[in-house]
C-alpha cells in the first residue's frame, strides 16, 4: 500500500508537469479574443466584469500579475494562471481515476502487485492525458478565462470527496466535508458550474454510509436537488436579499446612514453563526435549545428559506423547522455534532462566497471599469441575479408564436414583481440617506393557450424563427387567439424536434464527438456539411452525413483545426464504461457516481442554457466537465484490455501492454490537436484593439458594439495604456444608466464626455425608448428635440398615456458653427481637395511635377469652397420607430459637442443601424468612422488613413509561417484586409498610384494568404493590382485564387442535392470569386489564360445553376 501511495504520487507528479508544460508552450503570449481581454483587465486593476462576476478567480490571477516584469506581460501571466489551474485539474482527476480504479482491482492488501498497481496508474495516466489534450479542455488550459479555475474546483471537489470516503469511518473525517463546503464557497466567485457536481458528491456519501438500495439511490438524487437549490436559489440570492431587508429597515425607517442595516445584519449573521458552531460543540450548552435556535437564526438570515424574495415561503419553512426541531422527537435528538458540522459548512461556504464583498468595496472606489456599478446591497443583488440578460423560459412558458395579454387599457398586460430599489440623489447635504423605489420587476403576460410544457423556441427574432422551423421540420398548429385570429404556433413535437435535433445533437452530442472521435475544422457551423462538424477520419463514414471527403478543397482539408481520432478516445471510454458497469456493487456505485456528473455537467446544462440558433459562438466550452466524466471512462478502459490479456500473459506485461497500447489514445489526440492549440507568437487581438484606440485622437470617444471590438480595446487602455487618452462606449451597455453615469466622469487622460442630459433625466427606467411620433414631419433641432422628450407633458398632448417617451418629429438637425469646425482643424483646404477629387484631377493635370499640393493663389478659393462645404448635419429617422437610449445618448452628445472639440467615431465592425442616419457625415480614418459636418462622397481620409495604416498600426504577427489564426482570428484580419483595400481604393481614384501599390504591398505582407486564406476581398486586390500596372501581382493573386475556386467546382460535382444545398453558401462564394477574378485576368494575364478562367467560371456557372 505505501508503494502503491507514493508510485500514485510520483506518476501524478509526472502528468501534472506534461500537462503545464503542454499548456505553458501554447498559451497565447498576451489576450485573446472574447471575454479574455476584460478578464485580465479585472484582475490587473482589480475592477468590475460583467455580471455575475468572477471575484475569486480575480483575486488569485491578480496574484500572477504581480510576477509580471512589465505591462505587456500581464495578459501572458494571466494565461500562465490558466495554464497552472488546468495542470491542477490534470492532477486532480489522475488521482480521481487512481482512486477509482482501485476500488474495483484492489480488494484486499494482497491485491496490491506490481500488475495491478502498473494498471492502476496506467488507467489515471491514459485517462488524465486524453483530457489533457481533448480539444475543449486545452482551448480554455491557455486563455485568461474563468473555466479553467471552474475546472479545477470541480476536479478537486471530487476528489476530496473520494478521500473522505477513504476514511469516513475515522475520527475528524467530516473535516474533509468543511473542505468541500469551503471549496464550493469560493468556487461560486469563480463560476457556478462547480455547483452541478453536489449530486455526486452526496451520492459518494451516500454509498459510503448506507447499504445500497434504487430506492436509495432516488432518494440521494432527490436530496442532491435540494441541496443544490439551497445554494444556488437560497443562499446566493438570499444573503444580498435578507441584507438588503436590514439596510432598508435601518435606513429608511429608523433614519441611520447608508450601509448601517448591511452592518448589523453582518453582526447579527456572523454572531448566530459563530454562537451556534461554539454551543454546538461546547458541553455546556449538550442539553440547550440554544443551539438549534441558533442554527434556525443563521438558516433565515442567509436567506435559505426565501428562495430569492418569496418571504411567505420563507416563513413557513422556517416555522417548519422550527416545529421538526422542537415538537418531534427525532428533531428534539438532533445530534449536535451534525448541527455543528452543518453550520461549520454554512459558515466556510459564506467565508467562499464572501469575496464578492470585493467587488463592492471596489465599486465603491469608482474605478474606470465598473460594470452595473455594484456598490450596495441593491445594485449587487441585480448584479449577482444577472439581471441585464433577462429571462428564459425553462420548464414552462411561451413560444415564439405566443400572444400577449392585454389590460383593459389596450397596453400588453404585466405581472408586476418585487420592488427595484436605489439610493435617492439629494438635493442639499442636509436632506437624510434614503432609498426610494424607482420600478418594479415586470414579466410579459402570454395567453394560457400559448403557453407549452418545456419550451425550447421561446425567442421572437427573425432568424431564430426560421431556425427553429427548420431545426423542428416544422409541422405546427393552429391555436386561436383572445381577439380570435387563429395563429400558427409549434406542437409539442415540433418543440421536442428541435431540443434533439439542436440543442441536444448539434450543441451537445457534435462537441462530444469533437473531443472523441475528431473534428471537421474550426470554423463555426449552424448546421451546413462545411463548417464545424464531427468527422473520424473514417472517409466512407464521413462521406455519409459530410459529402465526398476525396477531393475537397485544400481550405478545408488543411485547416488547422482538422483533427481525426478514428474513434479511438470514444471506443476506449465505451470499454471503460463497460468495464466499470460489470464489477458488481462497486462497479455499479462507481458507474452512477461518473454517470451523474457526465449528466450533470453535460445533458443538463443544456436543458437550463435552453438555447436558441445562431449561437455568437461554439459553445463548447460549457460542458469541460462532462468531457472530464467521459475521460475517467478512457482510464478505465485500460483495466479492460487489461482484464481481457491478464490471464495469457503475466500481469506485469499484461499491464504494461494495456497501458501501452491505450497510450495511443492521448498520443494521436496529442498529435492531432497540436497545431490547432498552439497561440504562441500571435497578438492579433491586442494589435486589433491597440490600432482601434490609435485611430482616435485625444478626448475623441468611439462606439463599439460586440465584446470583440470592445474587450481588446478595454485591455489596451486598463493594461497596457494604450489610447487612454480617449473613451470607448460599448453601445449595447449605453443602454444602462449606469454605464453612462460613467462616461461623465473622467478616466485616464481622457475627459467626461460632454453631455447636456443629467442622471435624473436617464436613470432608474427614464428614457429606456424613445417612441417616434412620425404624424409630425416638421424639422427640429436636436435641443428642441430633447425638450419635447424631457417634458413629460409632450406624450398626453400627443395622446400618448402618461410615462410614454417621445419625440415628435422625424427630422433632425443640428446646426453646425463654421468657425469653430476650422479652429478645431475639420475642414482645411486640403481636405476640401482630398474630397472634390475633380478639383484634384485637374491639379495634378496641371502640375504634374508638382505633386498634386495645392498652388498658393488657389488657396483662397478652395478655403471659401471649404466653408461652402460646411453645412448642418441633418438626421432622418423616418425609417426608425423608436431610439433606444444608446440613441438618445449619441444624439446628446452631438448636440453637447457644438464647437467639435470631442472627436465622434463609429468602429467599423457597428452595424449602420446604430448610425443613425448619420451614414453621409461619416469619414473613414482607419479602424473606425468619424461624424464630420459635411457629406463625405468617398468617405475616406486618404492622408491619415495612410498614416494610421502604413506607420502607426501593428498587425499582430499574423505574417509569420505557421502561426496558428482560427475562424476568429481570420475573421479581424480580413477586416485588416478590407481596410487595406479602402484605402487603396481611394488613393488609386485620386490619382496616387505609388501609394496604393505600397498599400497592397504592405496588405499582401502583413495578412498573408498563407495564413489568411483568400477571399472577396483578395479578388479587389487582384483588381487593384491589374488597374495600376502590377500585372505580375495581379496574377499571381488570380492564380491562387482561380486554383481553390476549381477545387470548389470540382468538390462541387461531387457532392448530392442536398449536399450542394447544405454547401450552397461556400460554393456561391468561390464562384462570385472565380467570376471576379476572370473579369480581372483579362487586364492581368495572357489571353491563353483569361479564357481558361472565363471558361471556368462559366462551366462553374452552369453547375451552380442546377
Amino acid at each position: 500500500m505505501k508503494q502503491y501511495k507514493l508510485l500514485n504520487n510520483v506518476v501524478g507528479g509526472v502528468v501534472f508537469l506534461i500537462s503545464l508544460v503542454t499548456y505553458l508552450l501554447t498559451i497565447e503570449p498576451t489576450a485573446s479574443f472574447w471575454d479574455c481581454g476584460e478578464f485580465i483587465s479585472t484582475a490587473y486593476k482589480l475592477e468590475i466584469g460583467h455580471p455575475p462576476g468572477a471575484p475569486f478567480f480575480m483575486l488569485m490571477a491578480r496574484f500572477f500579475t504581480l510576477f509580471a516584469s512589465d505591462v505587456h506581460e500581464v495578459a501572458k501571466m494571466v494565461n500562465i494562471f490558466s495554464a497552472f489551474m488546468s495542470a491542477l485539474t490534470i492532477l486532480f482527476l489522475f488521482w480521481t481515476i487512481t482512486h477509482l480504479a482501485r476500488r474495483l482491482v484492489i480488494k484486499s492488501e494482497s491485491d496490491f502487485t506490481l500488475g495491478n498497481i502498473i494498471a492502476i496508474l496506467g488507467a489515471g495516466t491514459v485517462g488524465a492525458l486524453a483530457y489533457t489534450f481533448s480539444d475543449t479542455f486545452w482551448f480554455s488550459a491557455v486563455e485568461a478565462e474563468v473555466y479553467a479555475s471552474s475546472s479545477m474546483f470541480t476536479a478537486v471537489v471530487f476528489w476530496a470527496m473520494l478521500k473522505w470516503e477513504d476514511v469516513a469511518d475515522r475520527p475528524y473525517a467530516n473535516r474533509w466535508l468543511v473542505l468541500i463546503a469551503y471549496l464550493m464557497g469560493l468556487s461560486i466567485a469563480v463560476h457556478l458550474l462547480n455547483l452541478l457536481s453536489i449530486p455526486v458528491l452526496v451520492l459518494v456519501y451516500y454509498f459510503r454510509k448506507f447499504k445500497f438500495s434504487w430506492k436509495g439511490v432516488g432518494i440521494s438524487l432527490a436530496v442532491s436537488v435540494v441541496l443544490l437549490a439551497v445554494i444556488l436559489y437560497g443562499i446566493i440570492p438570499g444573503f444580498v436579499t435578507v441584507a438588503g431587508w436590514f439596510e432598508l429597515l435601518f435606513v429608511n425607517v429608523l433614519g441611520f446612514s447608508f450601509n448601517t442595516g448591511v452592518i448589523i445584519y453582518s453582526i447579527a449573521l456572523i454572531s448566530c453563526l459563530v454562537g451556534g458552531i461554539y454551543t454546538s460543540y461546547s458541553e455546556k450548552f449538550e442539553d440547550s435549545k440554544l443551539p438549534t435556535i441558533l442554527f434556525i437564526a443563521s438558516v433565515a438570515l442567509l436567506g435559505i428559506p426565501f428562495f430569492g424574495s418569496h418571504i411567505v415561503l420563507g416563513i413557513v419553512i422556517i416555522a417548519a423547522l422550527a416545529g421538526y426541531f422542537f415538537f418531534t422527537e427525532k428533531g428534539s435528538k438532533t445530534d449536535m455534532s451534525l448541527l455543528n458540522t452543518m453550520l461549520t459548512c454554512l459558515t466556510v461556504i459564506l467565508l467562499g462566497y464572501s469575496s464578492y464583498a470585493t467587488l463592492v468595496i471596489r465599486s465603491n472606489a469608482n474605478p474606470p471599469m465598473d460594470q452595473n456599478s455594484p456598490d450596495d446591497v441593491f445594485t449587487l443583488k441585480s448584479y449577482l441575479n444577472r439581471e441585464q440578460y433577462g429571462d428564459t423560459p425553462l420548464l414552462y412558458g411561451e413560444s415564439f408564436a405566443s400572444e400577449f395579454k392585454y389590460d383593459r387599457n389596450g397596453s400588453v398586460a404585466k405581472e408586476l414583481g418585487e420592488d427595484l430599489w436605489a439610493k435617492k440623489i439629494k438635493n442639499n447635504e442636509n436632506e437624510p440617506d434614503e432609498y426610494y423605489v424607482y420600478d418594479q420587476k415586470t414579466k410579459y403576460v402570454y395567453q394560457n393557450q400559448f403557453l407549452m410544457f418545456f419550451p425550447r423556441m421561446y425567442s421572437r427574432q427573425g432568424s431564430h424563427i426560421s431556425a427553429y422551423k427548420s431545426w423542428s421540420n416544422f409541422t405546427g398548429q393552429k391555436i386561436k387567439a383572445d381577439d380570435g385570429k387563429r395563429v400558427e404556433a409549434p406542437t409539442f413535437g415540433d418543440n421536442m424536434t428541435y431540443f434533439l435535433r439542436y440543442q441536444v445533437g448539434f450543441m451537445y452530442w457534435r462537441y462530444f464527438m469533437w473531443n472523441f472521435v475528431g473534428r471537421q475544422n474550426d470554423i463555426q457551423g449552424h448546421g451546413e456539411i462545411t463548417h464545424g462538424n464531427w468527422i473520424s477520419g473514417i472517409d466512407f463514414l464521413d462521406e455519409l452525413r459530410l459529402g465526398d471527403q476525396s477531393s475537397l478543397p485544400d481550405d478545408l482539408k488543411n485547416n488547422k483545426g482538422r483533427n481525426c481520432y478514428y474513434f479511438l478516445p470514444l471506443i476506449l471510454g465505451l470499454l471503460g464504461i463497460l468495464y466499470q458497469f460489470n464489477k458488481e456493487r462497486k462497479g455499479t456505485e462507481s458507474f452512477l457516481l461518473v454517470s451523474v456528473l457526465f449528466f450533470m455537467t453535460g445533458l443538463a446544462i443544456v436543458v437550463y442554457l435552453n438555447q436558441y440558433p445562431f449561437q455568437p459562438r461554439e459553445r463548447d466550452y460549457a460542458y469541460a466537465g462532462s468531457f472530464y466524466a467521459f475521460c475517467i471512462w478512457i482510464g478505465l478502459g485500460v483495466l479492460w484490455i487489461f482484464d481481457l490479456v491478464k490471464n495469457y500473459i503475466d500481469k506485469r506485461i499484461a499491464a504494461a501492454l494495456a497501458t501501452l497500447l491505450s497510450l495511443s489514445v492521448p498520443t494521436i489526440m496529442a498529435v492531432e490537436n497540436w497545431d490547432d492549440h498552439d497561440r504562441s507568437g500571435r497578438y492579433t487581438c491586442r494589435d486589433y484593439g491597440a490600432n482601434y484606440l490609435k485611430t482616435i485622437p485625444t478626448n475623441g470617444i468611439i462606439f463599439t458594439n460586440g465584446d470583440n471590438d470592445t474587450f481588446p480595446l478595454w485591455y489596451n487602455q486598463e493594461v497596457e495604456g494604450v489610447g487612454t487618452d480617449c473613451r470607448v462606449a460599448n453601445l449595447s451597455y449605453l443602454q444602462m444608466a449606469w454605464y453612462i453615469d460613467q462616461m461623465q466622469k473622467d478616466a485616464y487622460d481622457s475627459k467626461a464626455i460632454p453631455m447636456s442630459m443629467k442622471s435624473k433625466d436617464y436613470s432608474n427606467g427614464k428614457l429606456d425608448v424613445a417612441y417616434i411620433d412620425k404624424r409630425i414631419d416638421k424639422e427640429m433641432t436636436i435641443d428642441e428635440g430633447f425638450k419635447y422628450l424631457l417634458d413629460k407633458r409632450t406624450a398626453k398632448q400627443l395622446g400618448y398615456r402618461e410615462g410614454i417617451d417621445v419625440l415628435p418629429t422625424t427630422k433632425l438637425v443640428q446646426h453646425v458653427d463654421k468657425d469653430a469646425v476650422v479652429a478645431a482643424g475639420l475642414a482645411t483646404a486640403d481636405d476640401t481637395v482630398r474630397i472634390l477629387k475633380d478639383t484634384v484631377m485637374m491639379v495634378n493635370e496641371a502640375n504634374p511635377n508638382n505633386g498634386g499640393k495645392v498652388e498658393p493663389h488657389l488657396k483662397k478659393v478652395i478655403m471659401d469652397m471649404t466653408e461652402k462645404r460646411i453645412e448642418d448635419i441633418k438626421i432622418d429617422l423616418s425609417k426608425k420607430s423608436y431610439l433606444g437610449k444608446q440613441d438618445l445618448f449619441i444624439l446628446d452628445i452631438i448636440r453637447s459637442n457644438k464647437d467639435w472639440k470631442t472627436p465622434i467615431y463609429f468602429a467599423v465592425t457597428v452595424g449602420r443601424d446604430s448610425y443613425l442616419g448619420l451614414d453621409q457625415y461619416l469619414e473613414l480614418e482607419g479602424m473606425a468612422y468619424r461624424l464630420v459636418p459635411y457629406k463625405t462622397q468617398g468617405g475616406v481620409n486618404t492622408e491619415v488613413m495612410y498614416d494610421n495604416m502604413m506607420n502607426k498600426f501593428e498587425w499582430g504577427n499574423v505574417s509569420q509561417p505557421g502561426i496558428y489564426m482560427d475562424e476568429n482570428n481570420c475573421r479581424m484580419a480580413r477586416t485588416f484586409r478590407h481596410m487595406f483595400v479602402r484605402l487603396a481604393s481611394e488613393l488609386a481614384e485620386e490619382g496616387k498610384k505609388s501609394k496604393a501599390i505600397e498599400v497592397l504591398d504592405k496588405c499582401m505582407k502583413e495578412i498573408p494568404t498563407y495564413n489568411v486564406p483568400t477571399d472577396l476581398t483578395s479578388c479587389n486586390i487582384a483588381h487593384l493590382y491589374a488597374s495600376l500596372g502590377e500585372k505580375e501581382k495581379a496574377e499571381v493573386l488570380i492564380d491562387e485564387i482561380f486554383e481553390i475556386c476549381k477545387q470548389y467546382r470540382v468538390w462541387n460535382k461531387n457532392l448530392t442535392k442536398e449536399q450542394r444545398k447544405s454547401a450552397s453558401e461556400d460554393i456561391n462564394e468561390r464562384f462570385d470569386m472565380m467570376r471576379y477574378v476572370a473579369a480581372t485576368a483579362v487586364k492581368a494575364c495572357s489571353k491563353e489564360k483569361a479564357d481558361e478562367i472565363r471558361k471556368e467560371a462559366e462551366d462553374f456557372y452552369q453547375e451552380v445553376e442546377q
